[in-house]
């Protein structure tokens, strides 16, 4: 996801008898080092690449019944392939992630959450080629008449807590006088529309769009060019990011990338 400012692999120690790490409403992790396939690349857990995410932001991440999905998901399952791996995914907050901590303590081995390549976050860790484009967006009630900052004058305007969307928010809140209230995730901010209590919420453009698609009594008004780009995440170092990008190159190539964009947004890619 858009979000703002935002594991180093356990040594193999099988006399102390390492017990999976349960981590709720999500996967788990084994934390028992292993390498990746042919690749000799060390992994949290043998067998599996572990990735990180944030719960929900649809339809990048989020729960379908008892499994992820998404098109972050799809994605990593393609390097996890080319990997000799399989993928399992760990929700935890996103400040873990975008600290880089959840990666150098090995709660998992990437971070893939619809998560925007900045400045800030590269000196936490590294990221991958860019895999998607998006801007900030405003998700009213239909029909409200809030069609840009100016119009929010007076409002209550919902934001993602650690997102690049609260960060535009709250860098233009003093020349046009709204109200910022802060949401702990996408869900929490979205239902806040729908309720009243915002007037607005702000955040990226590919989950806002999908959420108007499915409740009818929502829109998208406008879009704010700040010109994101969505990376996976690895620690600093890792050998990983080159497997992840030459991945992502082959998706691009063969056409997979294209195949797995229209199942999840209904279209295909204007640009890569």
């Amino acid at each position: 996801m858009a979000r703002r400012t935002s594991h180093q692999v356990f040594a193999l120690l099988p006399a102390l008898g390492l017990a999976a790490v349960a981590v709720a409403g999500c996967a788990t992790s084994t934390n028992t080092a292993g390498t990746a396939g042919d690749s000799g690349i060390a992994v949290v857990s043998a067998g599996k690449l572990t990735t990180c995410t944030h719960l929900p932001y649809e339809p990048f991440q989020f729960r379908d019944g008892d499994k992820t999905v998404g098109f972050d998901v799809d994605l990593v399952d393609l390097v996890a392939k080319d990997l000799g791996l399989t993928q399992t995914i760990v929700d935890t907050p996103f400040e873990g992630i975008q600290s880089g901590e959840d990666m150098n303590t090995n709660k998992c081995d990437v971070a893939a959450a619809g998560m925007t390549i900045t400045d800030v976050r590269k000196q936490n860790f590294d990221f991958s080629d860019p895999y998607f484009d998006a801007e900030q967006a405003l998700l009213t009630k239909k029909g409200a008449g809030l069609k840009d900052l100016a119009s929010l004058k007076g409002k209550k305007v919902g934001v993602q807590a650690s997102t690049t969307g609260e960060e535009y928010i709250n860098k233009n809140k003093d020349a046009n006088g709204y109200e910022v209230i802060q949401f702990e995730d996408l869900a929490l901010e979205l239902t806040a529309v729908q309720t009243g209590q915002v007037d607005a919420a702000v955040n990226d453009n590919g989950v806002l769009y999908d959420y108007a698609k499915k409740n009818a009594d929502t829109e998208v008004t406008t879009e704010f060019a700040t010109g994101e780009k969505y990376g996976i995440g690895a620690k600093k170092g890792s050998p990983l990011i080159a497997k992840i990008n030459e991945s992502l190159k082959k998706a691009k190539d063969n056409g997979d990338y294209d195949k797995i964009y229209e199942k999840w947004f209904g279209k295909k890619p204007t640009s890569k």
